[in-house]
Formats: structure tokens, C-alpha cells, sequence
């Protein structure tokens, strides 16, 4: 994957801090090689991108205390006077009333502060999709072969005796001997798949219905059951991360 360049404007240095760390984390937990700069006031951000700077996302502040444009001026200024339409800008601010202002920037997103890790990793997925740097693979072994998939291709994966059977969204099959408990909690979970029963895990993307005791899933597959032990947990993941998505 590509470096991802970030840059964060707030004149709240303790925000910038907390910011800046959290974003290293997700990073780090991505495995996105990244690079971090942070400004102070709009000026700076502006400046920079002026004088050549190219980022791909920008966390920007909406109120400065002192400073002569404020994160409305900066994000029209970078769109407009710059003309800089790459760039997804992510607003910050302790308020909502900014909100409508912010409509013909097209930020990618709109966060209230304190910002929660939770709301931060969901947009720069939500970035990494829409960017197309999104590549999240599921690697298994095959005897001394290593071999790769994205996450997004698969619907499921089933357990069967010893051997996990990859089932992916054009129909192919794939199989090798592990331990479905094992990659669930090592690749599958951070990528929003449930754990919905012994024999499966399965793709948030393509669960259609939750029903007491299986899922439909999209795309003609088959309905899946719903372990007795795992339908509270199942419907708490699920919510959950319908929840997190709604940044």
C-alpha cells in the first residue's frame, strides 16, 4: 500500500496530541506506512499545501480562538483558491451547528469532539474503500504455498472436520487445515465478520436478514444457522457494527 500523508489542524494542542496518537495506532493496526503532520491554525495547513504539500486527509478544526480564517474558510480556501478536490477533508468541532456550512466543501466526514477511536477507524476505512487503498487480506497456508484473498470477496468461512472452506462472492471455493476459532480472532474480527456459530463466521457485508436462529445472507447463498450459545453475541456484534458504520 501507498504512504497515506495526514495532516491535522486544531489549535487545542492537547486534541492535536490525542488525535495524532490515535491515528498512529489505527495506522499501526491497519499496517498503513503513514506520514503525520500537524498545524495549528488554518494559515499553516494552507500555506503548506500552497507551497506543494499533498495529503490525502486532513483532520480540520471549525473554531480557531485567535487566528484570522476559521476551518470553513480553510476547507473553501483548499477546494476553491487551491483548487484541491483530491483531498478528504474530516471536520472537528465541539458543536454541530457548523454542519450545513460544511455542505459544498464535501468533507468526507463530520466528528464531535471528544473523538472516540471507534468513530476515527471507521472513517479512515471508510477512506481507504472510497480511496481504493482498502486491502485487508485474509492469507492462508497450503502445505508451503502462502496464499491471499481480500476480505471483501468472501461471503464465509465454514469449518469442516479439520479443514476451513473459503467460500468468496463469484462462487469459488477454497480449503486448508486450521482452526476457524484461531483466524476468526487473528484476521476475520477486525475486518467485521461474526462469529455466528462453531462451523461459521461470515461477512457483515453480506448478511441480508437476522433471524432468531440463522442469517440470509445476499448474493443466492445459502441461510446459515445461528448457534444457540452465540445469538446474543451475534445481535450485539451486528448492531454494533452497524452503529460504528454510521459515522
Amino acid at each position: 500500500m501507498m504512504t497515506l500523508f495526514a495532516a491535522i489542524c486544531d489549535d487545542e494542542k492537547r486534541v492535536s496530541a490525542e488525535l495524532e496518537s490515535t491515528l498512529m495506532e489505527i495506522f499501526a493496526k491497519l499496517h498503513i506506512t503513514y506520514e503525520i503532520d500537524v498545524f495549528f491554525t488554518g494559515e499553516e495547513l494552507c500555506a503548506r499545501m500552497e507551497n506543494g504539500a499533498n495529503y490525502n486527509l486532513v483532520f480540520l478544526d471549525i473554531e480557531f480562538a485567535r487566528n484570522a480564517i476559521n476551518g470553513v474558510e480553510a476547507g473553501r480556501l483548499i477546494r476553491e483558491a487551491h483548487h484541491n478536490n483530491l483531498v478528504s477533508i474530516v471536520y472537528i468541532s465541539w458543536e454541530m451547528k457548523y454542519s450545513m456550512q460544511l455542505f459544498d466543501i464535501r468533507p468526507l466526514n463530520f466528528l464531535i469532539k471528544p473523538l472516540s477511536y471507534e468513530k476515527l477507524e471507521q472513517v479512515i476505512r471508510t477512506y481507504l474503500k472510497i480511496a481504493g487503498l482498502w486491502s485487508c487480506d485474509f492469507t492462508y497456508n497450503i502445505g508451503h504455498d502462502i496464499y491471499k484473498v481480500q476480505m471483501k470477496d468472501i461471503v464465509y468461512v465454514e469449518s469442516v472436520k479439520r479443514k476451513l472452506i473459503i467460500n468468496l462472492a463469484d462462487g469459488r471455493k477454497d480449503e486448508f487445515y486450521g482452526s476457524l476459532k484461531d483466524v476468526y480472532q487473528e484476521q476475520l474480527q477486525k475486518c467485521d465478520f461474526l462469529f455466528i456459530h462453531a462451523s461459521y463466521a461470515v461477512n457483515y457485508d453480506y448478511i441480508e436478514t437476522i433471524k432468531y436462529n440463522e442469517l440470509i445472507l445476499s448474493n443466492g447463498f445459502m441461510a446459515l444457522p445461528i448457534s444457540q450459545n452465540k445469538r446474543k453475541e451475534v445481535r450485539e456484534t451486528y448492531y454494533s457494527i452497524m452503529e460504528r458504520r454510521r459515522v
